[in-house]
């Protein structure tokens, strides 16, 4: 047997040791929270988003929050490995007890505060390029790093991004992307209050950059913050080839 695949489904046995909470994860429908983030993760592994356990996903749906663990293969994912918490409490009703919690869950709990039904972390190379060359930018222009945003407009992909927060419809080929970038910090942990400035900050936004690290991303639903992630690598993989074509992000 694979030595991966077999890590796997030990940790999936460990983790149903305590059954009694097990009916939150165990359901036929590939909708179901649970089924629905293996199928991310193993998706967002063939995008090299997820590589080396990195990354994570998170969806809330109704009183409960449901996180991808910490240190799994995302592409080996199961159902039985999911931590399930209560919102209203912070306490986690199921927790598999050969796993750790993900270290992204105070920051998926910044975003399910400000209204998300899902937030999405990756570590996408393109997203970190692209807070390299704005660090570039901000130090050849004698600008503050800390208070650089990666802008760009007039691309179509743009409009796969919403307006904002409570606002109607999404952004149009003329409106200018703006996505905030936090520095990163020795522990997953320690981003969190940063994160929840640039949240307040820009409070339309629906994505921070995290410098040399990644991207946090959210949506009102599993759904719009899968498109929106999407979208957003997308948008910065353009952005990495233009600047390598002397071409500008803002015209």
């Amino acid at each position: 047997m694979d030595g991966k695949l077999q890590e796997s489904q030990e940790q999936a046995q460990g983790s149903t040791a305590d059954g009694s909470m097990d009916h939150l994860i165990a359901s036929p429908n590939p909708e179901h929270p649970a089924n629905h983030i293996c199928t991310l993760c193993r998706n967002f592994y063939t995008l090299g988003w997820v590589t080396g356990t990195g990354g994570g996903v998170s969806i809330r749906d109704g009183a409960h929050i449901f996180i991808a663990p910490s240190g799994v293969q995302k592409e080996l994912m199961q159902p039985a490995n999911m931590f399930v918490m209560e919102y209203a409490t912070r306490t986690y009703l199921r927790k598999p007890p050969v796993l750790k919690p993900s270290a992204c869950t105070p920051l998926f709990l910044a975003a399910f505060d400000r209204g998300a039904g899902s937030c999405i972390h990756t570590h996408s190379q393109w997203a970190v390029l692209v807070t390299l060359l704005v660090e570039k930018d901000a130090r050849s222009q004698g600008r503050e790093v800390f208070d650089a945003c990666f802008e760009i407009e007039q691309i179509e992909q743009i409009k796969g991004i919403p307006k904002g927060r409570g606002k109607d419809g999404m952004l149009g080929f003329f409106d200018r992307l703006t996505v905030p970038i936090i520095e990163n910090t020795a522990h997953e942990e320690d981003l969190t209050q940063s994160l929840e400035a640039a949240m307040e900050r820009y409070p339309n936004t629906y994505a921070v950059l995290v410098r040399r690290h990644g991207l946090y991303v959210w949506g009102d639903s599993v759904h719009k913050a899968k498109t929106q992630a999407e979208s957003l690598d997308y948008i910065f993989r353009l952005a990495v080839e233009m600047r390598r074509l002397d071409l500008p992000w803002i015209q």
